[in-house]
Formats: structure tokens, sequence, C-alpha cells
């Protein structure tokens, strides 16, 4: 996703914040943790596929693929920005492994309007069916009954306006604020709710689609695209390779395309898209980079859509067109790290998937140790060093807070929904599990290995138990001494980190906590010397991040008449900028803060502007700019706000009992 994190990493955060971090993102309470690095004396021991028991069906779908699974999928889609809804057909093209078994899919608050079935693909006849009792997390089944031979069931059905996938922007929230916007998130069990599917990632489907839209706007999905718009607002689309359901994507807007190589080009409003072209030019060398490490770019184009500032995540890997946030438009390259981690999911993620929501770190973290190979190759060791060195921090400062059941790569978490299992431990830890093996096995003989996993797999939903059965046949059993060394059962199952995992080395952080040093040791510091304006932005993060938690606004003050830092470009460093002052009620700030928060939707940067608000007592503010903020906001990102005020309601009642009980006593 997913970059998922809504972004790959969370920022560093205040200790209470954290924990609303923690909070937000599991409904289990917090148990106490082993911290990270620590070993608890039990002897390291090797893990056997065989212990691994989730070899069984997806809980987060009603579909049963094991009986009856569909391999093709034909839309036909209408999309009206008048009423919110999508009306269209859904034509499965299925195989039978049972053949009395019925057809069941996956819905979310679709309205299902006729089911047929055909023998043959081109008579259809009418098919009973039965939409199951709605499930709060799961949505609904429906059931379908077939007869034995058949081999296509069409759904013809439309969407409700509130639709989980899907949200439709006025003219007023896009960038040109001239034509209305759409765009869907199907990650992680949210294409349901736009498509009646079978919407588990161990199905995997090729799809066509006729998409009709406004004329004068254009379609756009995770297949072939266009590159200008058509005549009468229909538009054709082909996905020849088979995908999983999350990956299904669709956008509609006033949309421009530039190119930006052979194999890449970007689209996006027309204010934006000469801006975005220059961010991304280096797309294409990225391209070639990843191929030089693991094999051939398979799906044909790489192309990018940059989305209206609403979309909740940083990116989104959909095949062939990844949707990227434009607060990665910095106009200086320094966030296209979030193209390298989409670009990676092409191998790992889109070519090689997570087969459930349990196995979700063998899509990220393999995807952040690629990005970070394709930082190493584009911009040298130390860019992705420092890279991997603050995620590594972020991912500690984490675990000391999430519960332990948080704290695998492989997880068991069945009962609420796996949009909860982003933290950035499948992200960074696996990562960091990736730096061990090459630590041990070698960098040549690790990147085989990891092109030989890729090419094995391609096209394939597997589990972590598939992953460790390959893993021991194609590199443990090849050096068993190197294979010693790796303790598999403290990396998969185990909370916290092994005892000695390979760490990321680099000084050119160290510099920067030396300068804070100096400008903290003094009352009256020369804010002129410091090396900030030479600064990239992981270093101008790391600046801000390691000042004082109380920093006086009279430097606050001075930093920012320095800087400029309340109108950087950066959206990364504005956000952390702003985060500080919010902690520190430093009203000159709150202008931003507000431009901030009812321009900007993605969840990475709310979370933490809203909890420094509502942790420094500041409530009926952050009260008023939600409500003011929350229709520009995508549901994703309307949910986990809403769930930081209801821990942050809960944590007051609490504090208030604990003052009553004691003035009782």
């Amino acid at each position: 996703m997913i970059s998922s994190q809504i972004g790959p990493t969370m920022p560093p955060v205040r200790p209470i914040l954290r924990l609303l971090f923690a909070l937000c993102l599991l409904p289990t309470a917090c148990n106490k943790t082993e911290p990270a690095g620590t070993d608890s004396g039990k002897p390291k021991q090797m893990i056997k596929p065989s212990e691994f028991s989730q070899s069984g069906p997806d809980t987060y779908s009603f579909a049963e693929p094991e009986n009856v699974f569909t391999t093709h999928l034909e839309l036909d889609l209408d999309v009206s920005f008048e009423s919110k809804v999508i009306t269209g057909t859904a034509t499965h093209t299925i195989e039978k492994k049972k053949p009395e078994s019925p057809f069941v899919v996956d819905t979310r608050d679709l309205k299902i309007t006729k089911v047929t079935q055909s023998n043959n693909g081109k008579d259809f006849q009418e098919a009973s069916f039965t939409l199951g009792k709605p499930d709060t997390v799961r949505g609904s089944s429906l059931t379908i009954e077939t007869s034995k031979d058949a081999t296509a069931v069409r759904i013809q059905y439309e969407t409700a306006p509130s639709a989980s996938a899907l949200q439709w922007l006025t003219p007023q929230q896009t960038a040109d604020k001239k034509q209305p916007f759409l765009f869907t998130q199907s990650q992680s069990i949210h294409a349901r709710s736009w498509v009646p599917l079978q919407d588990t990632p161990s199905v995997r489907i090729t799809y066509d689609a006729k998409v009709t839209v406004p004329k004068g706007l254009l379609a756009l999905m995770s297949a072939e695209n266009p590159q200008k718009l058509s005549g009468d607002g229909a538009y054709s689309f082909k996905m020849k390779q088979a995908i999983p359901p999350y990956l299904l994507a669709l956008a509609v807007g006033d949309l421009r395309f530039e190119p930006l190589g052979k194999r890449a080009g970007v689209y996006a409003e027309p204010s934006v898209i000469k801006k975005a072209a220059k961010e991304f030019e280096d797309t294409e060398k990225m391209i070639t980079a990843t191929e030089g490490l693991y094999g051939p770019y398979v799906w044909e184009r790489y192309d990018i859509i940059v989305l209206p500032p609403s979309f909740p995540f940083g990116g989104m890997e959909n095949p062939r067109l990844t949707f990227a946030t434009p607060t990665i438009l910095a106009g200086d390259k320094s966030l296209v790290s979030l193209v390298a981690h989409e670009l990676a999911h092409s191998w790992s993620g889109n070519l090689v998937t997570n087969a459930t929501w349990r196995d979700f770190w063998l899509n990220e973290g393999f995807t952040t140790y690629v990005e970070r190979r394709i930082q190493e190759a584009l911009y040298g060791a130390q860019q992705a060093e420092m890279e991997a060195l603050i995620g590594f921090r972020e991912l500690e400062e984490e675990l000391k807070e999430l519960p332990e059941a948080q704290q695998a790569l492989f997880i068991e978490v069945d009962d609420e929904s796996p949009d909860t299992l982003i933290t950035g431990v499948p992200y960074e830890k696996g990562a960091l599990f990736l730096r061990q093996l090459e630590k041990a096995f070698g960098r040549k003989a690790f990147d085989a290995f990891l092109q030989n996993y890729f090419t094995t797999h391609a096209f394939k939903s597997i589990t972590t138990k598939d992953f460790v059965a390959f893993l021991d046949k194609e590199l443990l059993a090849k050096n068993p001494e190197a294979a010693k060394t790796i303790p598999l059962k403290e990396w998969l199952t185990a909370s916290g980190l092994p005892k000695d995992p390979s760490l990321p080395q680099t000084d050119a952080l160290t510099a920067v906590e030396k300068e804070v040093a100096a400008l903290t040791e003094h009352s009256n510091p020369k804010l002129e010397l410091l090396s900030y304006p030479s600064w990239n932005t992981h270093e101008r993060l790391h600046f801000l991040r390691s000042l004082p938690e109380k920093s006086p606004q009279t430097l606050l003050s001075a930093l920012d008449k320095q800087f400029n830092l309340s109108t950087s470009q950066n959206s990364e460093v504005l956000n952390q900028w702003l985060t500080m002052c919010a902690y520190a009620k430093y009203e000159p700030c709150y202008p931003y803060v507000e431009k901030f928060l009812k321009n900007i939707g993605r969840t990475k940067f709310l979370r933490p502007l809203y909890g420094a608000l509502l942790e420094t007592g500041q409530k009926d503010l952050a009260t008023r700019l939600f409500k003011e903020s929350k229709a520009s906001y995508h549901p994703l990102s309307v949910a986990a706000i809403e769930r930081l005020f209801e821990k942050m309601t809960q944590q007051e009642a609490s504090t208030l009992n604990r003052l009553l009980n004691k003035m009782r006593s």
C-alpha cells in the first residue's frame, strides 16, 4: 500500500501520541512488550514451514475459491457524479473445482439488481442468489446458485454513495477547481464496495472494462490506459496480467499526460502536470536500475497519476498506474523515494503477492528493501542508508507501544479490518530481516536468491509458509553455516527484534545532531551558521525531531524567521514543523496549521497534527478544524481521525474516574 502506511513509515512522535497511534491501529489493549533488541534467553530456533497453520482460506473474505473461483472479470461501468454512484455489470468467468458448489463473492453496501449465469459465455439465464447478513468488517456474502457446467456469472449492481473505496470530489476539492474527480482505493478489502468479486489476494484475475464518464473527463484504470480524452466519454481497458482484486483501480478527472520515457509517463491536473513531470523525470532510470537487480519489468508500462490532496496514502502500487499524493512534489526530487517504493511493488506485491493479509510483510518488507536498493543505485549508498536508519529509529519508537501480537511479521489478527495491520512492522522489520539475510549470505548470493524468488513465484499469491519453504531450499540449505546465524522463528513470529539485527550505518545524521547540540547549548545561537539550507529532506527532518521536546517559543520564532519553515514547500518538513508548533502552542503557526489541515488529506500527516492538538488540550480547535475539513478527507482518513478523538475521549474519562475515586477515598 499502501506507500503504504499511509506512507512507508510513521514519523517519530511524542510518547502519548505514539500510544494514540497504536490504539488507532489496533482495537485490543496493549500488553507489556519486550524491548526491541533484547534476548529472551530462549535458544534460537529454526522454523519449519509446517509450523505455520495458515494454509486455509482468507478469513477476511466470504469467497470459497477452493470450490469455485474467478479467472477473468469483465466490467461495464457508468460513472455518475450527480448521484455519486457507479452502475454496472460484473461478468465473471469461473472455474469449478466442485461442480455442485455455489459461486460466492464479497460485497459491501452494493445494491444487487439482477444475477444471470451462462454455460457458454454468450447466452445468460437468470440465477437465484442470496445476499448475506452484513458483517461490520467483511460486508455481505453474495451466494449464487449455478448449474454444474456454468462458465460465467453476470451481476448487475449499483454502488452506494458512501462506498468505502470511492472518493467523490467536487471541483473545489481538486487542484484546478474546475471539474469533479473520482478515485478508488481498493486495498485492503475495499474493492468489494465498488465491484462484487472474490475480494481476497489469494485469487488473481485478468480483466477488461468499459467505463462511461461525463464528456471532458479522462478515465484511467490499473490497466492499458489512454493518453488522450475520448470525445464521447467512453473508454475501454484491458489488463492481461493476473492481479489480486485489491489492485483493481479507477480514476476519473480533468487530467493531462506527459511522457517520462519510453515506458513511463505521468498524469495530473493541468496546473500540476509540468511540475510532476519534472519531479518524476528519473522514473525510467529507476525501472532500468531495478531490472538490473531483479529481472525484467513485466507490466509493459509504468505510469503515475498525481491525485488531488485528499488521497489518504503516500502512494498505491496499482499495476501500470501508481496512485500518488501531490505532497511528494517538493520541487527538488527529495521525496521520490515514494516512487521507488511503488515501483518496487512491481516485483514484490504485484508480481509476487501475499496470499492473505496475515502475510502482509511479504508485500511491504520486500518492497521496502528493494526501494532502498533502487535509491542506492541511483543516489548512492549514503542516501539509502540514511533512509534505512531513519526507518529503523521510527520502528524502535513504535515497538515501544505496539502490543506483542502486532510486533510479529506473520500476524494473526482476524477480528478487525486488515487496515489495522498497517504499522511500521511489516515495512521496516521486514526490510531488516532481508538485510540480515543479505549480510549472512552475501549480497551476490542474496540478489540471485531474490531474482529466483520473483521469477519462480511470478503472478502467484503465496503465504509465509511458502516463503519459508523456498528460503530453506534455495538459500539456507546451500549454506548451513550461514543459516545458523538466522533465527527465523524470532524474526517471523516473535515480538520485538532479534538480538543482533544488521542495522543501517551512516554518519550523516551524527553531523546534524552535533549542530543541534551546539544550537541548544547557547542562549543566543547564531542560526545563520547552521547547515540547514544545504541539508536534504531527511537531514532537515532529523534536525527538527532532535530539537528539545519543549523548545521555547523564542527559538521556534527565530527558526521560522531564518528558514521560512511555516511556508516550506516540502510537505514532510512542513508537517513536522507544524506538529512541533502545535505541541508548543506557538500561535503564530496556527493559520498555517489550519491551512494545512484543510488542504491535505494524507492520513500520515493528519494523525500527528490532530494528535498534537488533542494531547495539548486544544480539543476545541481540533474539533472545529475536523468539522470544517472532514468533507474533503477520504473515508479511511476520517475513520483514523475519529478513532483519535474516540481514544482521547476514553482517556479523558479514565482520568476523570481516577480523580473521582481519589476524591471519594
